[in-house]
């Protein structure tokens, strides 16, 4: 029973390791909670160069916050109004369509012998004829993967939470401040300053990148023929902008396989185009919009999209970017500077 014996450090390791235990399997339950407080945190931020913007022209913070926030629901509403009954009729016409492109496909020589051996084609009939076809496959996409009442009630939470930081930003950022010690609280001041600066530079621009994507979608789909399902396209494929790298070739992807239910030239011209529109966007549009927000390598963009895509999802890679952004940011004002100075 001596205080440094075998038996005390064995047992005192033993019970910290299960304490430690414990406290990873109550983070892990609450785990959906943290990704909504995360994401609330994010638009809130994302959200707040905004109400920066109006507080110049010397409106008041919350009086801003409100204008905002109606400005937001307004748009909101006018989507759910106008465009999402149109978007939702178009999927449910790509869904009730689908078997007879396959019908068509099926046609093919190649496809046909490929079908014969590992039936293919049936297989894919089935899984698109299904009834749950289009919340798997488009509510897999959107991030869903929740009942309506579920989807709901989490929309409603991080829009309470999001108005809740958005009108305490200030007071949240002083009360984190004030942890760091008193002879560094100003250069982790500005540090997490520029951060959020940073990272709500990056949340508005995203944001017109994907209008950009989306309205550059409608007008071709409306051109080469997809006029049926221009509008769900280009919800789509904005939506899947907002998400780096995997979500522009999901997008890519799923407009060749509508173009090719047309033609096959259809096919190759939607192809051809979003690889043209894709370099268009990469080289010169989001540069443009995004040179002010992060300044990352692209391939630590590609990395971090990925990496936070495996960990959390669509979440994740929204914001794998950020993140990455402000380990970079810390990396080149700390680290480095500390250890030039050795």
């Amino acid at each position: 029973m001596l205080r440094h014996s075998p038996f005390n450090i064995g047992f005192f390791g033993a019970l910290g390791a299960v304490v430690a235990i414990f406290l990873t399997q109550q983070l892990l339950s609450i785990s959906s909670v943290l990704v909504l407080l995360v994401l609330a945190m994010f638009l809130a931020i994302g959200l707040n160069p905004v109400v920066e913007w109006f507080m110049r022209r010397g409106v008041r913070r919350g009086l801003a916050v409100v204008v905002v926030l109606v400005v937001v629901i307004g748009v909101l509403a006018l989507f759910v109004g106008a465009v999402a009954p149109v978007i939702s009729d178009q999927i449910a016409l790509i869904t009730t369509n689908a078997p007879g492109w396959f019908t068509d496909l099926q046609r093919n020589t190649y496809v046909e012998q490929l079908d014969d051996r590992f039936s293919i084609i049936d297989k894919a009939r089935d899984y698109v004829t299904d009834g749950d076809f289009t919340q798997r496959v488009f509510g897999g996409a959107l991030g869903v993967g929740l009942a309506v009442l579920s989807a709901l009630t989490n929309t409603f939470i991080v829009l309470v939470l999001m108005i809740y930081f958005l009108a305490s930003l200030p007071s949240i950022k002083h009360a984190g401040y004030s942890l760091a010690p008193a002879s560094k609280r100003p250069r982790v001041s500005e540090l997490g300053d520029r951060i959020i600066r940073s990272t709500g530079a990056y949340v508005s621009g995203a944001f017109l990148v994907s209008i950009c994507a989306g309205i550059s979608t409608l007008i071709f789909t409306m051109i080469v023929g997809l006029g049926d399902y221009s509008f769900a396209l280009a919800f789509i494929v904005g939506l899947l902008s907002l998400v780096p790298v995997v979500g522009a070739v999901v997008s890519g992807v799923i407009m060749t396989l509508l173009a090719l239910t047309v033609s096959p030239t259809v096919a190759l011209v939607a192809a051809i185009y979003y690889i043209a529109y894709q370099q268009l966007e990469s080289y010169l549009i989001s540069p443009r919009i995004m040179k002010k927000a992060v300044d990352i390598p692209g391939a630590i963009t590609v990395i971090a999209a990925l990496v936070g895509g495996s960990l959390m999802g669509i979440v994740g890679a929204l914001l794998a970017v950020p993140v990455a952004a402000a380990l970079l940011l810390l990396h080149r004002e700390v680290f480095l500077k500390r250890q030039d100075a050795r």
